[in-house]
């Protein structure tokens, strides 16, 4: 008679022999699993574990992302805290940053090794929510027996990717639950959550990088999506969250090789001078509620100048 442990690996080693690698996002994690890391699905493989020093530096490194994320997984955490679930906040490494969990389930968990400082990189734990998220760099659910190690099988893990301001991947928000009796459609629940929660953490994280900036939705898109673009004054965009360069195209790095929002977003412009002194002259009487005295102070101008522009324009 055939053991679970036995027939987690025949399925292993079946989805392998017969090339599902090529058809199966799991049956790819399992053969980098197998192959890339020489990992073996039947032994308990250690979590590597940080000291707390190595862990405050790797939270230094993501620099406010910490602060930020703190209240996005407390609001996570509520709304799914019931369902016997932890709350995982992770590095580009794997490494848990920062958790969120009921006291009475804290020692499964830690027993499992989802625990701030450990490391579940798909190199040291093979195909996991966290792990398997940063090597495909996408949202992914990992559930049950589709884990590649058998001691992590009793887990149903969603995690989903966070990028920083410049669309590179930094983090990954997951949320693990041992419960056997998950229905398939609070499963589908949470993953939508996750999801959403990490792009309002990504919105976060890129209005603290352009504190001066004004925010721009890409029309055209759900607003749930988080594309937006950073603007300056002079209506040229220098970011974009990596919602917005998706959808848009973008490249590199626009602060330093920034983009006319109208030519992003198909916006009316003033290309010619005369359109350009019109806005500023109607934005500064608007500013001094049609006083034109004011409005010539503001901008510099005589009163006499003013009329004359206001004149012609």
């Amino acid at each position: 008679m055939q053991t679970p442990l036995s027939r987690h690996l025949q399925r292993i080693e079946v989805a392998l022999a017969n090339g599902q690698a090529a058809r199966s996002a799991i049956a790819a994690s399992w053969a980098r699993s197998a192959h890339l890391h020489g990992l073996d699905p039947t032994r308990r493989h250690a979590v590597p574990r940080l000291t707390q020093a190595e862990l405050a530096e790797a939270r230094d490194r993501l620099g406010p992302l910490p602060l930020l994320a703190a209240p996005h997984l407390d609001r996570l955490f509520q709304i799914v805290g019931g369902l016997g679930a932890c709350v995982v906040l992770a590095d580009a490494e794997g490494v848990a940053l920062d958790r969120r969990g009921n006291p009475g389930d804290d020692r499964d968990f830690a027993d499992s090794g989802l625990w701030t400082g450990a490391n579940w990189s798909e190199a040291e734990l093979g195909t996991n929510g966290i792990g398997t998220c940063l090597a495909e760099g996408r949202a992914v659910t990992i559930h049950r027996d589709q884990h590649f190690l058998a001691h992590n099988t009793g887990l149903s893990c969603s995690s989903a990717p966070v990028h920083d301001a410049q669309g590179r991947l930094v983090a990954v928000i997951d949320v693990s639950t041992a419960r056997a009796d998950l229905p398939e459609a609070v499963a589908s629940l949470i993953a939508h959550t996750v999801g959403d929660t990490a792009r309002k953490m990504e919105t976060d994280l890129f209005r603290d990088h352009f504190p001066r900036a004004r925010m721009v939705l890409v029309p055209g898109l759900d607003q749930g999506q988080g594309a937006v673009l950073a603007v300056d004054a002079d209506d040229l965009v220098i970011g974009a969250t990596r919602a917005a360069r998706t959808h848009l195209g973008l490249r590199g790095d626009l602060s330093a090789m920034p983009r006319p929002l109208a030519d992003l977003v198909q916006l009316e412009a003033h290309e010619r001078l005369e359109d350009a002194e019109r806005a500023v002259l109607n934005r500064a009487m608007a500013r001094a509620s049609g006083n034109v005295s004011a409005a010539a102070r503001a901008l510099g101008l005589s009163r006499a100048t003013m009329h004359r522009k206001l004149g012609r324009t």
